[in-house]
């Protein structure tokens, strides 16, 4: 898939083809950028393999000088010929000019190539690839990652994405999580408002055991407004009416069954409630909503 990388002033954007997109022009006054484009329009001719091997081993051998030896004069003379290689890189193309990002979705993309760090038109040899990778896997929505040079001047970002699974609300603050209550911080909870919502401590940790079990029953999900995790022990499950149901610490399954009979014999879901507590296996106690005697609402506001 194609993204936005970082340095340029604003996107260019153009029609997708095979998961990519074309580079955009630079911005002025700020280091060149390069969006993604399409690995088939990377290849460039007039540099073959055996010139590209050759100015590889001239960087090994150059880099090798620098570091080995003690001699400042050796040191300069291998920073001399360090600049010489950049130049020839230039000159014979291997330098980057594509970002090809795979398996992330159109939301995923722009975090993933701010987080690759990399300019239009840096030599593609210096490209630390396992570095490029631990900065990749720094982002929420990445659960893993594999980084590929293909020279002369494309970089492949293949990785595996988190799922959005649910959004958890703590502190004051909300957080989209995956399948295994891992915090995904670039995804904005607003954008996922069908994902159930879980809330207190511990409500991210125990969310993925919690959520199948609930919507194995549809007419509880159908009235649910969020999932509230209690004493990091228990779920109580807020109705979007305000009603509240009590699950067990254990056998919450076997709870919410019990919940399904009563619904099907008095459609108490449908009815309203104060709240249920399913706390005692042998025992479902309902709480009616109580109903205002008329005038007190009046009497109340006044």
């Amino acid at each position: 898939m194609a993204a936005v990388v970082r340095g340029a002033a604003r996107s260019t954007a153009q029609p997708r083809a095979q998961g990519a997109t074309k580079a955009g022009a630079p911005a002025r006054g700020k280091p060149p950028a390069y969006a993604p484009g399409k690995l088939t329009a990377a290849r460039r001719a007039g540099l073959t393999q055996v010139s590209a091997v050759a100015i590889a081993a001239a960087v090994v051998v150059v880099a090798g000088l620098a570091i080995v030896s003690t001699d400042a004069r050796v040191r300069r003379y291998a920073a001399e010929i360090a600049t010489g290689v950049d130049q020839q890189l230039t000159a014979q193309g291997l330098r980057v000019q594509t970002l090809t990002i795979q398996g992330a979705s159109s939301a995923a993309e722009n975090d993933i190539a701010r987080a690759s760090g990399l300019y239009r038109d840096e030599p593609i040899l210096h490209v630390d690839l396992e570095a490029l990778r631990r900065r990749i896997e720094q982002v929420g929505w990445v659960k893993s990652a594999r980084v590929v040079r293909l020279l002369p001047d494309t970089i492949v970002i293949a990785i595996t994405q988190r799922p959005t699974f649910a959004v958890w609300e703590h502190a004051g603050h909300a957080l989209v999580i995956d399948n295994t209550g891992h915090p995904i911080p670039e995804a904005d909870p607003a954008r996922f408002a069908d994902l159930p919502l879980v809330v207190g401590d511990g409500a991210d940790q125990a969310a993925p055991a919690i959520l199948p079990i609930v919507r194995a029953h549809p007419q509880v999900m159908q009235h649910l407004d969020a999932l509230v995790r209690v004493d990091e022990r228990r779920w109580d499950l807020r109705m979007r009416d305000g009603s509240l149901i009590q699950l067990p610490a254990s056998g919450e399954d076997a709870a919410l069954i019990q919940l399904d009979q009563l619904d099907q014999k008095s459609r108490i879901l449908e009815l309203g409630f104060e709240r249920i507590d399913l706390r005692d296996p042998d025992l479902v106690a309902v709480r009616p909503r109580e109903i205002a005697a008329p005038g007190q609402l009046v009497a109340n506001g006044a």
